[in-house]
């Protein structure tokens, strides 16, 4: 169920609400440009409610790795799967589930293989990457730092760490 962003209520919120957003697919009905899609409505709601806007380029690494891990899950796991995303004064988390128990690990980089390179990437633009295992299946969180601690000053796009 996807209920989109302009659909859901502002009222009360202001820069210390962290802002969420939720979708879950049926079995083969994910799509990548979906999460994309709801990562930038999510980013372009954040400064309209007292949060600090984001740099393009955490923006771009955001879809970036929301995609891959939607793609992943698409590919790798059978049945329903969902995304989570939550944005605070620090950070951005994009959190995917599926319903494979097997631990994903990126493959050795290799510029000639077509494909492969998704968790790689994704561990490339966040600041950590956590995988939990549960019983019917995982959930992979990617996180995207927003502002440095302590501050609620953007980051500029060369002191992003990857």
């Amino acid at each position: 169920m996807i209920v989109p962003l302009s659909e859901q209520t502002a009222h009360g919120l202001d820069e210390e609400t962290p802002l969420y957003y939720g979708a879950s697919w049926g079995d083969g009905a994910a799509q990548a440009a979906d999460a994309r899609r709801s990562v930038r409505a999510l980013l372009a709601c954040a400064p309209r409610i007292g949060h600090i806007g984001v740099p393009p380029t955490l923006a771009m690494d955001a879809e970036l790795a929301v995609s891959e891990l939607v793609t992943n899950a698409i590919r790798h796991a059978p049945g329903t799967c969902g995304m989570t995303l939550r944005m605070s004064r620090q950070e951005l988390t994009i959190t995917v589930w599926d319903s494979s128990t097997e631990q994903p690990t990126p493959k050795k980089t290799d510029p000639h293989r077509i494909g492969g390179h998704g968790l790689h990437l994704v561990q490339t633009v966040s600041e950590k990457v956590v995988v939990a295992l549960r019983a019917t299946g995982k959930l992979i969180t990617a996180h995207l730092p927003v502002a440095p601690p302590n501050t609620g000053s953007p980051l500029l796009p060369s002191s992003i760490p990857h």
